[in-house]
């Protein structure tokens, strides 16, 4: 059987991925990553109850747990990427360069240097191989985290395992209850990958300043002030500070443009406001799994967020590295910095970082 590392993060799903490769025979190495050196706002440090958690998954399947910190890496290709989108007006999914900087290459790196054979984790995804290694969706497809993990390549897929991916939470859960882990109700993590769950701004804030500026309407109504455009994202609703405004109907506001030159963040009313909708977008930075393009243009499903349901689209390369993605339908929110991600039925065929919505 293998050498497997499994990076063991406190939650239940890779623990029941742990004890999923105990059943089957594989030599196993836990690891726990420590990639945040803060606490979070409250003073408390989440690190050390998932550790507790994960030390504890590790006596009961007695295998050996080891810590591991990957900070300077994360910072370097993670966060600084981060908080360079933001400046930029963009919203980026940290997620995502997380999965491809650190969890498959930082770690994997790490893993195959103490003498592993494959890295596992506990993702909701499985793969396969028709010559090359493929990327397929989980089984649960509320669950399915193939978005999160469309930038991984050939290398790293080739030596990872995902132990649960054919499984439902549900029963991961129930695994969990009957094996004696008392994370086994443990809620789903959220909030930035390491870092968790903050009052967003406030923790963008201390590394971006607040620039305050203007909020408008399309026709240029001056309506409200904003505290700085990194702290928005299109779509969003919450948080704009705006009450009611005469002679407007009560319908809730919503962001629709950020005008990074003039400091303006621009507002319309009404959840379905044709302001939000495109049918087309730019994307760059183009990855694919299989390690080169499918034919084009190429006619399949894309996400533009993570558990949207699928699109139909048709993708076309424009340039070096660049793609325009056309919808059959509009979609809400078309959000630079974020992800479009391809799919051909149960296969995640890969992606890019979204520029522009046309």
């Amino acid at each position: 059987m293998s050498q497997v590392f499994i990076g063991l993060s406190g939650g239940v799903d890779s623990a029941v991925a742990a004890l999923l490769l105990k059943q089957a025979g594989h030599r196993i190495t836990a690891v726990f990553m420590k990639n945040w050196d803060e606490d979070d706002d409250t003073g408390h440090c989440p690190a050390e109850a998932d550790l507790a958690d994960a030390r504890g998954v590790c006596e009961l399947l007695d295998i050996d747990l080891q810590t591991v910190s990957f900070s300077a890496e994360y910072w370097n290709r993670v966060f600084s990427y981060f908080l360079d989108e933001y400046r930029a007006g963009r919203t980026p999914n940290p997620d995502i360069t997380c999965n491809q900087e650190i969890k498959f290459r930082a770690f994997l790196d790490y893993a195959l240097g103490k003498g592993a054979d494959v890295i596992a984790t506990g993702h909701y995804a499985q793969t396969g191989s028709n010559g090359t290694v493929r990327l397929l969706r989980g089984r649960d497809r509320n669950k399915d985290q193939t978005y999160f993990l469309h930038r991984l390549d050939q290398s790293q897929l080739g030596k990872s395992l995902f132990p649960i991916g054919h499984l439902e939470k549900s029963v991961v859960r129930d695994m969990a209850t009957r094996a004696g882990f008392r994370n086994h109700d443990k809620k789903d993590s959220t909030g930035i990958c390491f870092i968790g769950e903050r009052k967003f701004s406030d923790f963008l804030a201390r590394y971006l300043p607040r620039q305050p500026g203007e909020i408008r309407t399309l026709d240029d109504a001056l309506i409200g002030e904003h505290q700085g455009l990194v702290f928005y994202t299109l779509g969003q609703r919450q948080g704009l500070g705006i009450g009611g405004k005469k002679d407007s109907p009560g319908a809730p506001w919503y962001v629709v443009e950020k005008d990074m030159k003039h400091n303006i963040l621009r507002v319309a009313q009404g959840v379905d406001n044709p302001a939000l909708y495109r049918r087309s977008l730019h994307a760059s930075q183009l990855h694919w799994i299989a390690g080169q393009p499918p034919k084009m243009p190429l006619a399949c499903a894309a996400r533009i967020r993570y558990r949207q349901s699928d699109q139909p689209c048709r993708v076309s390369i424009t340039a070096p590295d660049r793609a325009l993605v056309e919808f059959e339908q509009p979609q809400r929110a078309i959000t630079p910095g974020q992800s479009v991600v391809f799919y051909d039925g149960e296969v995640c065929l890969g992606g890019g970082i979204i520029d522009a919505a046309l």
